[in-house]
């Protein structure tokens, strides 16, 4: 199977008032999670990406990151203090140019030896382009048109420079994108950086399907994850790529215990760490789009609609139909007592796998056998050593089972994957 390590703090997923919590913006807390991934030999260590401060009713949502530093810097940093480990920056296609971030990823891949990733995200979030000077946005339904050729230009930047060291100028035209002139670095180890998308959508599964050589998915269970599976790998064919040309590997969360009943009892304990009560008001004003912060956390759900296409929530994806989820938590909540907080609790709980290491070790392998992942991203409750148990623990169960690398038997990330050295198109 193949693994990588999500660095955490996005969705109130951190556990920020337990004691071990560290800084997410000291490159401390950086060096320590890559590390303990290349010591338990990770695939890849993935940063993602916040181009705006989320505001919730007109203010900062502070129990998600506030401050996330720029993350191609962050990786040229760790491409010094580690060897073999992948380094993922997640960038985004619709703010920014192919000419400048062909030329980032490139040198990343350079000091890197060979190790650079680029998760490609889209946007159609007006918020987020009031930061940028052409601010707008792009219409839903462009974004990947925009990505899937900036991509292509990248790859035509990147296919400039001959294997031997020549350098020839480029030219793209095209609907999104006129520029033509010579780009500045040689080509990288890799040839091309890796390149993962990241979504669920049809249109975003397609996409991942003509381009990308990993899809990150947030389908964590083992029949949601088979249907993704099977749907995504099927779309490889027509497009002269064979299933082994796409990872798929979903987000998940670990929790660990001696036993498993231990495990239960310390999953339930980071939940309830996870859903204060403050938090729970807000979770519940993302679906309702309403101010609710007269409603107390321990009382019961309101008895009005949600606002449909409300703007109470700024920089986050919006619930897609508010009124089914607001009617699934209520029966929930009707169903079984619960209050406010419990509700949100149960209704989005995060944790995949649950159990002692032997536990997970075995679940894990199970949903690479029977085709519900190529493998896994880890995104841990705690900044930085919220991976330290799960290397210690598990890591050495999966290598006995033979159902993961003991050591790296290549240097680029591409080696890691099992993904095909890019071909030359001169």
């Amino acid at each position: 199977m193949h693994l990588a390590a999500h660095f955490p703090g996005v969705n109130s997923t951190t556990v920020w008032t337990d004691p071990r919590s560290r800084s997410q913006i000291d490159f401390s807390s950086f060096e320590h999670l890559a590390r303990t991934a290349e010591r338990g030999r990770f695939d890849f260590f993935f940063l993602a990406e916040g181009l705006r401060l989320r505001e919730h009713n007109g203010r900062i949502h502070d129990l998600d990151v506030v401050g996330r530093p720029e993350s191609l810097t962050v990786l040229n940093a760790l491409a010094a203090v580690t060897e073999r480990l992948g380094l993922a920056a997640t960038v985004n296609a619709t703010f920014n140019e192919p000419y400048e971030l062909a030329r980032r990823l490139a040198t990343l891949d350079h000091l890197s030896a060979g190790r650079a990733a680029w998760n490609v995200v889209t946007s159609s979030d007006a918020f987020t382009g009031e930061n940028f000077r052409r601010g707008g946005y792009l219409d839903r339904a462009d974004r990947y048109t925009r990505a899937a050729e900036f991509v292509a230009a990248a790859r035509e930047l990147w296919d400039s420079w001959t294997p031997d060291g020549t350098s020839r100028p480029f030219a793209h035209s095209g609907p999104q994108f006129d520029i033509a002139g010579e780009f500045t670095v040689p080509r990288s180890p890799q040839g091309h950086p890796v390149v993962i998308q990241a979504g669920d959508s049809a249109e975003g599964r397609e996409f991942a399907a003509s381009t990308a050589d990993v899809i990150f998915t947030r389908h964590g269970t083992l029949e949601a994850g088979q249907e993704f599976y099977a749907d995504v790998k099927g779309r490889l064919a027509k497009y002269g790529r064979q299933p082994d040309d796409l990872k798929i590997m979903p987000g998940v969360t670990v929790v660990l215990g001696d036993t498993d009943a231990e495990a239960q009892q310390n999953a339930a304990e980071i939940r309830t760490q996870q859903v204060s009560p403050q938090n729970a008001i807000l979770a519940l004003e993302q679906v309702w789009g309403r101010d609710l912060s007269s409603y107390d956390p321990d009382g019961p759900l309101p008895d009005i609609d949600p606002v449909p296409g409300s703007s109470l929530v700024q920089g986050r994806v919006r619930v897609a139909d508010p009124l089914s989820v607001a009617a699934e938590w209520r029966a929930l909540s009707e169903a079984k007592g619960l209050s406010i907080r419990r509700t949100v609790i149960e209704s989005t709980a995060r944790q995949s796998f649950i159990g002692s290491p032997e536990t997970v070790a075995a679940e894990l392998a199970r949903f690479v056998a029977v085709d519900a992942a190529d493998g896994f991203i880890l995104v841990p409750h705690l900044t930085p050593g919220g991976l330290d148990g799960f290397v210690d623990r598990v890591v050495p169960l999966l290598q006995e089972r033979g159902a993961f690398r003991s050591e790296y038997t290549g240097s680029t990330l591409r080696s890691h994957l099992g993904l095909a050295e890019r071909v030359w198109k001169g």
